[in-house]
């Protein structure tokens, strides 16, 4: 075994055992803290130009399956873990962590405290940092090197991530389509329009550059937004794309990158936060009926609301629906005269628990109202001559 080094912008050096593919990484450096659920975090395009450090110490003993893609591809700039499992042992692997790292070129580095990293991060704020495994540089060329790379604020990315041509997501079989909703991929989960799906929604999947008139040639019953990579600040096509169908009072509804998007479209700002929620274990605090909800996260952007009253906005009044216990960042908004919501987290759960899976019920019953008032107005307009 080789030596590799795990190296942030401000000079902390961290050395460790090459491990996946051998060469050197940029991105970065996350921390999540999810006990199970590594596949998912690898295929979520949401974590593109992230080094994802694990905070449980022992990875991989479930291997990998193509039932768990969250997406066609490994995303994550690097990967780091503690203690890899030796062995795979579940009766639906069908290869190992390694071996899918190694094919999909992500450079691993393991043998490191991951405890001390996490800390680390804790203390200073994400932060650029690169693996560097198999080479040879000196210590300074390595922090050097890290330092000439890209920050994640103003970073536009979701043009690597989304999808290259429009594609619909059908209910089961023997499930009637109650309903046909829009959703603009900016790195969207295969779990989310699958659990749109379920509850008969009819999902057709749009890339990013979708202008908000080819959408409403469709003519849909709703429109979601998706989460994805990078600076919600960069995003001011997708803002106005949203503003669009709020003028038009079709219901909106905008998970993790998409919540940032909606903010924004209500006027409020963006920010970077230290060093993000990722893991399958955030406390979100339902204020509108005072339930802690353990919800999964992966964002490192937050929505500048007011906590304290309702807020207006151009569209109307409007609430934060939502708060994180750990640090008090608004997890999501709703507004009063408008059938649009949002929240920061990933009601879909893949991997995470459910406690969220009613928001895809509430984004039904608003599709539901939207759909009774349009045959009203058609009754009215018949009835009118």
């Amino acid at each position: 075994m080789s030596k590799a080094f795990l190296v942030f912008d401000d000079g902390a050096i961290f050395q460790g055992i090459s491990w996946a593919s051998r060469g050197e990484t940029y991105g970065e450096a996350v921390f999540s803290t999810g006990m199970t659920g590594y596949q998912e975090t690898l295929t979520d395009p949401s974590y593109h130009k992230q080094v994802v450090i694990m905070t449980a110490p022992h990875i991989g003993n479930t291997g990998m399956n193509e039932i768990d893609m969250e997406s066609e591809r490994i995303w994550v700039a690097g990967f780091v873990v503690r203690n890899p499992s030796p062995r795979v042992s579940n009766w639906r692997s069908q290869s190992s962590l390694e071996e899918e790292l190694v094919k999909a070129g992500v450079v691993g580095i393991q043998g490191v405290d991951t405890r001390a990293i996490t800390r680390h991060l804790r203390d200073r704020g994400a932060m650029r940092v690169g693996i560097f495994s198999g080479t040879d540089y000196p210590r300074d060329e390595m922090v050097i090197r890290v330092r000439s790379t890209s920050a994640m604020s103003g970073a536009f990315l979701a043009d690597e991530v989304t999808t290259s041509t429009r594609y619909v997501v059908n209910p089961p079989e023997g499930t009637p389509v109650k309903f046909r909703v829009a959703a603009l991929d900016l790195g969207i989960k295969r779990a989310t329009p699958r659990s749109m799906s379920e509850r008969g929604m009819e999902v057709t999947v749009y890339p990013l550059g979708t202008t908000a008139t080819q959408i409403m040639e469709s003519s849909p019953d709703g429109l979601f937004i998706s989460n994805g990579p990078g600076d919600p600040a960069t995003m001011t096509q997708v803002v106005d794309l949203v503003r669009t169908f709020l003028i038009e009072e079709i219901p909106v509804f905008g998970i993790c990158f998409g919540h940032q998007i909606l903010g924004r479209a209500l006027g409020f700002d963006t920010y970077k936060l230290p060093f993000g929620h990722r893991g399958i274990n955030q406390p979100v605090k339902n204020l509108k009926s005072g339930k802690v909800e353990i919800t999964a996260h992966n964002h490192g952007f937050a929505v500048e609301a007011p906590l304290d009253s309702n807020f207006r906005t151009v569209f109307g009044a409007g609430f934060v629906s939502h708060i994180c216990l750990n640090d008090g960042v608004v997890e999501g908004l709703e507004l009063l005269e408008r059938p649009a919501f949002s929240v920061q987290y990933h009601p879909e759960s893949a991997a995470g628990p459910h406690d969220a899976a009613y928001l895809f019920d509430h984004f039904a019953d608003l599709m539901t109202r939207f759909q009774s008032a349009k045959a009203h107005d058609k009754k009215l307009q018949v009835k009118n001559g």
